[in-house]
């Protein structure tokens, strides 16, 4: 069929760097491979699915692109495939979607009721094409993402290339030293043309140029396949032996008479095919018994595919979302997805879809590609469902997370929260992350006069430090997990009941001040307990070593049970009728005329050399004592996670009653913040909190939107006055008892935390039954768990609910 739209303005060819999002839909997670297909709009490339939902539909309602190609895919019949090779760097799978699928397309357009619109005709030829060949949405983030990891190397950079000479196009197309014609690798200095090394997956090769690099020692070449109109390759330094960027690529092509304008992509970059390898790995689902986990399908029970080091995040988002908070908030069936033409760029639409995926069950069944037969009996896995739209927009900005290396599952949470609290909750729909909101009230006491001050500080999870204290070795237990496989004495830890790291976490430490009402120099005693308790509390368990300045994870066991536990020993009794409370005007000094604390200049120098924030490092040096890095650095380790750990205050002197308050009363700052809509007591609070800073206040009031703001009062009481009218009271409650039961937890398998492996186990009821038991999701694996108590001894990140 004709259509009078296939030879329109709009309708191009997708850009290098333009998104098209031919995989799954950007409203929900029906892909290409259901049974009516996936159209992509030939105008704007956005996904949409064309089953029930309709989302194609909405899309041209809203954008008028009339235009989509529609794309069905089905798995070819083939045998089990081989187990995946052990490879190098360089020898990476190459295996095509073709060499797996069938995919059948065909054009429709909405606006003149065409269903096969001819593909021949017009403009169409060319974009099907493009949008045919272009990277999905979710590869091109990834192999975005692996790019800006590269740097350019000396040898790169101090680059003498020979006199320049015009190398006739047939050279171009074969090695110097055989006949291949693909995998070719040209070198920048000289132009000799080699074949690169024979990679795994049948893309051919005889190393001839690193037998160039051999002889001559020229270390740079760039693989002409990979090479695009926008100026990308794959460079590779044979000297470093790694993948390196150019920023003279251009210069450098131009220079054997190579124009990057005319050249086009013809084969997978490494970054591609490195990114194939990785999704390729698999995690062990078996018991101490060898027997297989049994899967779990259904609502509330569906798996996330690995993106390639994506276990943090998939970790964290299956246990938000398996809390009814979580649920209500974005579990959205009967609405009609939020209105934008960017749904992929939409925070608001990718939890909306990330719930619906976890949640609704539509995707939770076993992968029909999987053949059951009498030599594999089991029940299949789920195919499970890649969360990449939600992961850029979660990454974007972000100098961590929008890479592709793994990431700290905890740092996730906490940045996810965030991105969650600063997005837009329109009534009746409410910020789930206040479940985890509660208050610590901290309590300053000098050890002579015994004056105090009270302060608070409003917080969403707790970090704990797990006391370490290792067995005697046992040389008949050896370790060979190691990669040359030597035996290595395993250590061991003792184990350490959950209580008495809470009860570490709540006793009174020693810092050193000088008191302003008696002059004393003695100290102070500093405490920290709860003045309310949230719904949901998140905990991080800490169980981190410096080894020769590194932080070393250590396997020490920590000992807590699924029956609930009482926190009333932890609850603050707030300030006493027989207790004095210090000078509001400062903190050290009898008249504010106390010497200043100097940070050790060595110590100093050496935490800032770890990479800590000097702000932080002079803290942890004010709180050990101001004379070992070392203290200072399991100091900092301790107390990362406090929510003053970067604001700026005056250790000495002034204290924070003087700097801090001058800046409290600045009219200038306050009038700033009022024109941006902040009431005066929220202003007044941001400025106490960010030591004055205009821009850190302005981030402090959206992160803490539940905060009370400061009034003008001289201090917390231990019962909380009645917020004024329109003003919110404090986040958490304070009633008693407080019970928590442990419902999920996130765990680590790994030396440290950017390597490794992330699982969740979340305690629910499977689907049928009423009585809860451990499910474990491990990426797309979800299974009944069989070894959850020896899994929570070592728990990351441990999410207990107040009962």
């Amino acid at each position: 069929m004709t259509c009078q739209h296939i030879s329109a303005p709009e309708l191009r060819l997708p850009g290098p760097n333009q998104s098209v999002y031919r995989e799954d839909c950007t409203q929900c997670f029906d892909s290409i491979d259901d049974p009516t297909g996936l159209d992509v709009c030939l105008f704007c490339f956005n996904g949409a699915c064309t089953g029930d939902r309709q989302h194609s539909l909405l899309h041209f309602k809203r954008s008028s692109h009339p235009l989509v190609l529609n794309i069905k895919r089905t798995r070819k019949k083939v045998k089990k495939d081989e187990p995946p090779q052990k490879i190098s760097k360089l020898a990476i799978a190459a295996e095509t979607e073709a060499d797996r699928y069938d995919t059948v397309t065909q054009v429709k357009c909405y606006k003149c009721g065409a269903e096969d619109v001819d593909k021949t005709q017009g403009k169409l030829p060319e974009v099907v094409d493009s949008v045919l060949k272009a990277n999905t949405f979710a590869r091109q983030e990834e192999v975005k993402a692996w790019e800006q990891e590269l740097v350019p190397c000396e040898h790169n950079l101090t680059l003498q290339q020979e006199p320049a000479r015009q190398i006739p196009s047939q050279d171009l197309g074969q090695c110097s030293m055989c006949d291949l014609k693909e995998n070719l690798w040209l070198c920048l200095m000289c132009g000799n043309l080699g074949c690169g090394r024979e990679q795994y997956g049948g893309v051919g090769g005889r190393s001839h140029g690193l037998a160039h690099f051999d002889q001559t020692q020229h270390p740079v070449a760039v693989k002409l396949g990979s090479l695009t109109a926008d100026g990308t390759a794959d460079i590779y330094c044979y000297a470093c032996n790694e993948e390196r960027l150019d920023t003279e690529l251009v210069a450098h092509l131009a220079h054997w008479g190579i124009n990057i304008a005319d050249r086009q992509k013809t084969e997978k970059s490494l970054t591609e095919m490195q990114i194939e390898q990785n999704l390729r790995w698999e995690f062990s689902m078996v018991d101490q018994d060898g027997k297989e986990a049994k899967p779990v399908f259904g609502e509330g029970f569906t798996g996330l595919k690995n993106l390639g080091n994506s276990c943090y995040l998939a970790s964290i988002v299956q246990s938000l979302f398996s809390m009814p908070e979580f649920v209500e908030r974005y579990y959205r069936p009967d609405q009609e997805p939020p209105s934008t033409l960017t749904p992929a760029e939409d925070l608001e639409t990718q939890l909306r879809k990330v719930a619906d995926g976890l949640v609704s069950g539509r995707y939770a069944k076993p992968d029909s590609d999987v053949i059951t037969s009498e030599d594999n009996p089991e029940v299949p896995y789920q195919k499970g469902l890649a969360p990449a739209m939600l992961k850029h927009l979660i990454g974007r900005g972000h100098s961590e997370f929008s890479t592709m290396r793994q990431q700290d599952s905890f740092e996730l949470l906490l940045h996810l929260l965030k991105l969650i609290t600063r997005s837009q909750h329109t009534a009746p729909l409410e910020d789930p992350v206040s479940v985890f909101r509660f208050v610590m009230e901290q309590k300053l006491q000098c050890l002579s006069c015994k004056k105090v001050r009270y302060r608070t500080d409003e917080q969403e999870n707790i970090s704990i430090a797990v006391p370490i204290n290792r067995l005697p070795k046992d040389p008949s237990r050896m370790d060979t997990s190691s990669d040359d496989k030597k035996d290595e004495e395993k250590e061991e830890f003792e184990a350490v009941p959950l209580k008495r790291c809470l009860d570490d976490f709540t006793a009174p430490e020693t810092v050193e001040l000088t008191c302003a009402a008696c002059g004393s120099k003695d100290g102070f005693t500093k405490q920290s307990l709860f003045k309310t308790f949230p719904r949901v509390l998140a905990v991080n368990a800490r169980r981190f070593e410096l080894v020769n300045w590194v932080p070393t994870k250590l396997d020490v066991p920590v000992v807590v049970g699924d029956d609930p536990i009482n926190f009333d020993a932890y609850k603050s009794p707030g300030q006493q009728p027989h207790e004095e409370l210090l000078p509001e005007d400062t903190d050290a000094g009898a008249s504010g005329e106390a010497s200043r604390f100097v940070p050790n200049a060595e110590a100093l120098m050496m935490l800032e050399g770890m990479g800590f924030p000097r702000v932080r490092c002079e803290k942890a040096l004010h709180a050990t004592g101001n004379a070992d890095a070392e203290a200072a650095a399991n100091w900092l380790f301790q107390h990362m996670e406090d929510p003053d750990i970067d604001v700026p205050v005056d250790l000495g002197g002034g204290g924070e009653g003087s700097a801090a308050g001058a800046a409290v009363d600045d009219p200038e700052k306050m009038a700033m913040l009022e024109s941006m809509g902040f009431s005066i007591p929220q202003a007044r609070q941001a400025l106490k909190e960010t030591g004055g800073d205009v821009e850190r206040a302005v981030e402090w009031v959206f992160s803490h939107p539940d905060a009370q703001g400061d009034f003008g009062g001289a201090g917390a009481e231990n019962d909380a006055p009645a917020a004024p009218q329109g003003e919110k009271q404090i986040p958490g409650s304070s009633d008693l008892p407080a019970n928590f039961q442990l419902q999920s937890i996130v765990c680590h398998k790994g030396a440290s935390i950017h390597a490794g492996h992330y699982v969740s186990f979340i305690r629910k009821p499977l689907p049928g039954t009423t009585e809860p038991v451990w499910v474990l999701f491990n990426d797309e694996k979800v299974a009944q768990a069989t070894d959850v108590e020896a899994m929570k001894k070592f728990a990351y990140v441990y999410f207990f609910r107040r009962i």
